[in-house]
């Protein structure tokens, strides 16, 4: 099949959105939430490799990418904020349903959607995203100390998740087979980080991140009772956050898939393929069951 990504735009609450969009207009969608200091672009090898199947739909935030940076005096870079206009998106598209792709701060704007508007949510693929405190490895202590002293721990924060060895080592981690990586990776992120402005945006999102920690028992609640379709694909080499985050995820959804891949915080880099394949037949199996009446959530 030959697919053609197409890359469009739309206005949402009065900002200029972009997204990737590939498949069927009449496909079921999979709705692709990116991560720091990624956008819409991470999630390429899956438009190419399943737009046979899905309608998939990749927006980059405001602040990111190719959707307009609002000022951040008259635009609150917050979680919150975000999602809200992501919820908004997904409308403008005419996503009514979707099955939700998460990863890095796709997890806190996903768990916000799926909260508030659970009704439109088919499944979640968790792909290197945390939903619990002892998910966040050793790199967090500067971020935590940000947070409890946002003016005192500036300089150290910008070392900590602006520089250029910081965007590396965010993709490799600690995989030993660095050559697998494509330098553009990190060098085409830190140019996007190195834009002016961006730097006022990054932290006001970093210091809004405290509210993800304070919501992280909601969200588990929120899965312990629900049991929503969960696949958890996970790069073991990701030195942000830590290895025993997608058993927590199996102790919250006993029926959750999970699978440790050889990959980094950023997994497409490397191990697409097996990703893809995983992601089609998870979805696949969530498709059968509604057709057929039955709650794959429960009886996987």
């Amino acid at each position: 099949m030959s697919v053609h990504t197409r890359y469009r735009s739309t206005v949402v609450d009065g900002l200029s959105i972009f997204y990737r969009e590939a498949g069927a207009a009449d496909a079921p969608v999979l709705l692709l939430l990116h991560g720091f200091p990624s956008s819409s672009r991470m999630f390429e090898p899956l438009l190419d490799r399943l737009a046979d199947r899905f309608r998939l739909i990749a927006p980059d935030y405001p602040g990111f990418g190719h959707s307009d940076t609002p000022d951040p005096q008259a635009f609150p870079y917050t979680f919150d904020r975000i999602a809200a206009t992501m919820s908004s998106f997904a409308a403008a598209v005419g996503a009514d349903d979707y099955l939700l792709y998460v990863q890095d701060y796709g997890g806190p704007v996903g768990f916000r959607m799926a909260l508030a508007d659970p009704g439109r949510l088919r499944g979640i693929v968790v792909q290197n995203a945390v939903a619990h405190d002892t998910g966040l490895g050793p790199l967090w202590a500067t971020r935590r100390a940000f947070w409890e002293d946002r003016a005192g721990h500036e300089t150290a924060i910008r070392e900590n998740i602006l520089s250029l060895a910081a965007t590396r080592t965010r993709h490799v981690g600690n995989d030993p087979a660095t050559e697998r990586y494509d330098p553009d990776l990190w060098v085409d992120e830190h140019a996007f980080l190195s834009r002016p402005g961006q730097i006022e945006v990054q932290l006001d999102l970093m210091y809004d991140y405290r509210t993800n920690v304070a919501s992280y028992p909601v969200w588990q609640e929120w899965l312990r009772r629900t049991r929503p379709p969960l696949l958890v694909v996970w790069g073991r080499h990701d030195t942000s956050f830590e290895i025993s985050e997608p058993a927590a995820y199996r102790t919250d959804v006993p029926e959750a898939e999970v699978h440790l891949l050889d990959g980094g915080h950023f997994v497409l880099d490397t191990r697409a393929d097996e990703v893809a394949a995983l992601v089609r037949t998870f979805a696949g199996r969530i498709l059968e069951a509604k057709r057929s009446g039955h709650n794959v959530s429960r009886e996987s």
